[in-house]
Formats: C-alpha cells, structure tokens, sequence
C-alpha cells in the first residue's frame, strides 16, 4: 500500500511539474495555489484522529478512499462475468432490461454455465411438446368462504412500499400492472396516492404497524381498514407476517424521512419515527391468527384474504394448518416469501443467515397444506429472485400456484442494482424521494417497460411448459425438475423431497413428519 501510494503520488507530482514548465509563468501561479491547499489538507490528515490511513499517508491516502467508493462499479462494469453476478447476475439483469424495451433476448453459442456443477438445476422437456395455448393461464385467488375471488397472473409486482420506493417508481409499477393485467402488491407503507392514480389492480398489504388502518395509538382499526379495502382497485388484502429480508424483525422509518405524504399515507405523525413492531398485537396464537384473517375478509366485503410469511419453524406451519382445521376457515391465499428475497434494507446477519429460501420454504407450506387436505381451497404465491420464465415454472413446480416479482419490476422500471436503496441516492430515481433524482424515471415510458417485461416473462414460462409437454400449469410434475447432487448425478424433486398425499397428516403421519406435526399446537407458535 505504502509503495503504491508513494508512486502514485511522484507521478502526480511530476505531471504537474511538466504542465506547468509547458504552459507558462500564469500556470506557476495556479501550480503555486494547489500546493497550498494540498499542505492544507496534508496538515489536517496529520493531526486528524479518525482515519489511521491519513495520519500515514497525507493526501495520497484519500485515494484509498476514492477507489473504495468505486469498487461496486468497477467489479460490476469491467470484473464480474455474466453468470457470477451477486444478487442477480449480467445474463438476468441483461434479459429484464431487454424484455423490458421490447427486445427477443436471444444469445448465440450456447450456456456459459458449468451445467455439471452441485445445485444446477435443470427443466426435463418433453419428446412430444404441446402447442402454446391461445390463452395465458391465470389463477382463481379465493376459496369457499370468499365472495369476491380475484383472478391472478402467474407473474405479479411483489411488496414494495411508497416510502422505499419514490413515487414514479410507484406510478410507473401501478400503470405497468393496469396495462398487462396484473396485480401490484402495495407493501406495507399503505395505499398512497400513487397507487391509485392509474388504476392498477392492488393487493394491499398489511403489516405489524396497521398502515393505513391503524389508531393513534397504532392498533388495529377496522373501520379505517373497511374504508381502504372496500375501493374497487383493491382485490385481494395480505396481511405480513415476515418478510425475506429481515424474517423476525420489524422496521423503523427515522422521523427525517417521514415527510408529509409518507404520514399521510401511513396515518402517522408527520416527523416521527415511524415504527413497525417485529410481532403483531391483534393476535398471538395460530386460532387467533386465523381469526383475524377471517375477520378481515368480512371488513372487506368478501375479496380474497390471505397472509405472507417467511418460513422459520415447519411446527409453526403445521400449527397454522391445525388452527384452520380448528377454525373452520382458511385464508384464501399464502405468499411463501425466501430468505434470498427482499428489497428493503436489512442487517446483514438477517440478509445471510436467518430464514428459510423459497424452495424449502415453498415444499414445506405446500406439503402442509395437503397432508391436511386444505391445499385446493387456499393458492400459494411464491416471492424471492423471480425473474425469467424458468424461475416462474420452477416455482409452480416446487408448489406455488402463481409468482410475485420485487427486484426484477425495479429493473424494469430502470434499476441498475446499484445496492444503494437505502441510502436516498437512488442514481435512476427509483428508491429516492429526492425530486431531482426521482425526475429521471419517466412513467409513461417506464410503465410500457414493466408491462413488456411480465408479459414476455411469463410467455416464456409458458412456451417453456408447452416444451415440456404441458398445456397448463396444474400438470406440472416434481418429476420435471431435476438437480446435480454431484458432477455425474441428478435426480429429479420427486426423489429429493417426500411429496405428502391429501389428508396424510391427518390419517398417519410420516416419520420424517410425525415428531413436528405431534408438537405443532394451534394455541401456541411456540414449539410444545
């Protein structure tokens, strides 16, 4: 480090010397005034406390700094290849932006994937394929108990807050889901503005800080949340149990972000912080859980109800299906949210190592569902790194009757995967309420692109199921999708997972089931 800097800075030192001795006595003068302010700045990093670097190498040792800060551009631009890319790779980020503009993402020569390491997962196409139905399937979101059931595409805008995201972003996913036909997920932040101005089918969400249908005191309000649900543009309420990126833990919104929008659209105090709890406290046990569900649904006028969560504890699934069978109802749709999804900022720890991924996550409630004998009446939605048609059929595979899309709608709408949502500095607008920066994404052109991106997406998927030999996506079978469990050996999910029958939990359990179902108590989320 110390050679490099010493180098760098002779070097600089020299070109200088050269630039001035060339151009004249004027350039001696300005030569003259930047010696100074670089003195100025040498004397400071001296005597300056904070930064170890500085106090060795003064001046030169900002440079450190300023690579640092370039170093996410460097290794996205010039370093990484096109499939090792973190969270989404070159090839993926490349198929959204040119779906989104319109563009058939054909590529030439063949995968540059190792297609024989560990964990590659591959779809088994059919020697007979079928013919791409004229019509896309859809899927009818609403059990015996809901009077309003909504029908659902098999590609959707996942949760994403007004608040998170600046409100073109929002304009432009909501105008997206009005021109393809397909829902848009509010998140947690409430309705805003923004998500009614251009008609977009919604699923409102709601979560541990009521936004939008909360007291003053932050509880619950029913009357509140009747008045919000019974708009015509909201379809279907999810209410948020956990969510992928931080499972277990709540949020906060510091008070200097809670502008007068935000606190009119959350029914919060304008700046306050603002708090979302980690648990609710309408209930606290399964019975209770599935109460409120389906009190919420009555609220509603009828429309389809339903709950997201990450999976932690199979027990506590297996509770929740117990209390549905105590009950005597069900909500009408889980959202199976993975530990790899997520939007929002979260801590590290949370993002890496707390969780359960789609996959496991989507077999757990799907088997739980049917060994109870509940899976027909309730749809199961999977969310986390949905973004080509094959993550869409290999969803449905694993269990899901349809999917939802977070990241991916971003970069439809312009995101580069700069990784600074958080920050306010959102270099397209799209996760900013700065007005200068959110200015930059343009809804009308960017809504085209959403509504271009889910309706070839999904397309794909179902060009990718005719391949397969299936018409419609309830054929699908866990023989279809097979995985390397070494470099010269695969098998397909149907050997990998136990597949439970209907009601099998009901009438003898599997041993590999037994000792989770004895102890999952609908009383209680607390293993017994």
């Amino acid at each position: 480090m110390g050679r490099f800097l010493l180098i760098t800075s002779t070097l600089i030192v020299l070109i200088a010397v050269a630039w001035a001795a060339a151009v004249g006595p004027w350039a001696w003068w300005v030569l003259g005034a930047v010696v100074l302010a670089i003195v100025g700045v040498a004397a400071y990093d001296l005597i300056q406390r904070r930064h170890s670097i500085l106090r060795n190498y003064p001046v030169v040792g900002h440079l450190r700094f300023l690579l640092e800060t370039l170093r996410p551009e460097l290794q996205q631009y010039f370093i990484e290849r096109n499939w090792d890319g973190r969270p989404f790779d070159r090839d993926i980020r490349s198929l959204v932006y040119e779906r989104a503009k319109g563009i058939h993402g054909e590529l030439a020569f063949g995968t540059e994937r190792d297609v024989n390491s560990v964990g590659y997962e591959f779809l088994i196409h059919s020697t007979a394929p079928v013919a791409v139905p004229d019509q896309t399937p859809r899927v009818q979101v609403g059990g015996p108990d809901c009077a309003k059931p909504y029908s659902m595409a098999l590609l959707n805008v996942s949760a994403m807050s007004f608040g998170s995201l600046s409100p073109n972003a929002v304009r432009a996913l909501n105008r997206g889901a009005d021109l393809g036909g397909f829902a848009h997920d509010t998140g947690e932040g409430g309705i805003s503005d923004y998500h009614l101005e251009n008609g977009g089918d919604l699923v409102w969400e709601i979560g541990s800080g009521y936004f939008g249908a909360r007291t003053d005191s932050g509880d619950f309000d029913p009357t509140q949340f009747a008045d919000q649900s019974s708009r015509d543009q909201v379809k279907c309420v999810s209410l948020k149990l956990s969510q992928g990126a931080k499972p277990g833990i709540g949020g906060v919104l510091p008070a200097a972000k809670v502008n007068a929008e935000i606190a009119r659209t959350r029914g919060v105090p304008q700046g306050e912080k603002c708090v979302s709890p980690a648990a609710h406290s309408v209930f606290s046990t399964p019975v209770e859980l599935i109460e409120f569900i389906a009190r919420m649904r009555e609220l509603s006028g009828g429309k389809p109800t339903g709950f997201k969560l990450c999976v932690g504890s199979r027990t506590d699934v297996l509770a929740i299906c117990k209390a549905m069978l105590e009950v005597g109802t069900a909500p009408d749709f889980i959202i199976v949210d993975g530990s790899e999804g997520g939007t929002g900022a979260a801590p590290l720890e949370y993002e890496d190592h707390v969780g359960t991924p789609l996959t496991d996550g989507l077999l757990t409630v799907h088997n739980a569902l049917v060994g109870t004998g509940l899976r027909d009446r309730i749809r199961v939605g999977a969310s986390g790194k949905v973004a080509a048609g094959n993550d869409i059929v290999k969803r449905l595979i694993q269990g899901a009757d349809y999917t939802n899309s977070a990241r991916a709608m971003m970069m439809a709408v312009g995101c580069i995967q700069a990784q600074i949502c958080h920050t306010g500095q959102c270099p397209v607008g799209v996760t900013t309420q700065d007005p200068k920066r959110q200015r930059a994404l343009h809804v009308g052109d960017k809504s085209e692109r959403v509504r271009n991106y889910q309706e070839a997406t999904v397309q794909q998927a179902v060009e990718i199921m005719a391949s397969m030999g299936v018409s419609d996506p309830t054929e699908l079978s866990p023989q279809q999708l097979h995985r390397n469990i070494g470099r010269n050996e695969h098998l397909s999910y149907a050997e990998l997972y136990d597949w439970l029958e209907p009601g099998e939990l009901l009438e003898q359990p599997p041993e590999s089931w037994s000792s989770d179902w004895a102890r999952a108590d609908a009383g209680t989320f607390r293993s017994v």
